[in-house]
């Protein structure tokens, strides 16, 4: 079990570009409510497309119809020994080791497409931890979304939890809107219960919550 957590991405109003000064004005909303600043954080997913018998991996209508068309591997920054990975239309997450990725270019039946950082700040605040960022394309600066993670230490229990996330999370929305910035966090709520997760919060749940957040984060830059 781990501590229970929400991410959050940041959806910003129709027709405004994304930019890093949102980003700093959220870290000085954590620091405004009393967050110490505690090191760096980064967390990986790479986008994996079925590899053809061209050796392609962009094709989709020659595979068989029980190959998935897309597999997320995510490594969290947490859990540097493992390996996440989510078949989104399967319902499926698997837990293996930090290697898995490496088994996966050497049987070449999955190709590597994109890989994305989320990456930033890590504050303490009381029985919270906040982790706030942008997810950026791997060696580039080119911004694809802001988001952040909200873990709450006492407890594992997603329900139990509940009521005190949403009132942290209203407490910040209040915080950040005095900043009058033209957008604001959204959280998304995963259903572990399709991916045959419990109440009991796990590193498996953190894993369909990036593959959540992310779909959210491509959609907002699509829009």
């Amino acid at each position: 079990m781990a501590p229970a957590k929400w991410l959050m991405h940041w959806h910003p109003n129709p027709g405004v570009t994304l930019n890093t000064q949102i980003l700093s004005e959220a870290c000085g909303c954590a620091e405004s409510l009393g967050g110490t600043k505690d090191g760096r954080w980064k967390t990986s997913i790479i986008f994996y497309r079925p590899m053809t018998r061209d050796g392609a991996g962009g094709a989709q209508q020659n595979l068989p119809p029980d190959v998935p068309r897309e597999l997320l591997g995510v490594a969290l920054h947490e859990r540097p020994g493992l390996y996440f990975s989510i078949l989104r239309n399967q319902r499926l997450v698997l837990q293996a080791d930090a290697a898995f990725s490496q088994v996966m270019e050497k049987l070449q039946s999955f190709k590597a497409r994109v890989n994305l950082n989320f990456e930033g700040f890590q504050y303490q605040l009381g029985d919270f931890c906040l982790r706030i960022g942008k997810c950026v394309p791997n060696n580039t600066e080119t911004l694809r979304g802001i988001m952040m993670e909200v873990e709450y230490y006492p407890l594992s229990s997603i329900e139990k939890s509940r009521a005190i996330m949403v009132d942290f999370f209203d407490i910040w929305q209040e915080t950040l809107a005095k900043k009058s910035l033209p957008g604001r966090f959204i959280h998304v709520e995963s259903n572990f219960a399709e991916y045959g997760l419990s109440d009991h919060y796990s590193f498996q749940h953190t894993a369909v919550q990036y593959a959540t957040c992310l779909q959210q984060l491509m959609a907002a830059v699509r829009a």
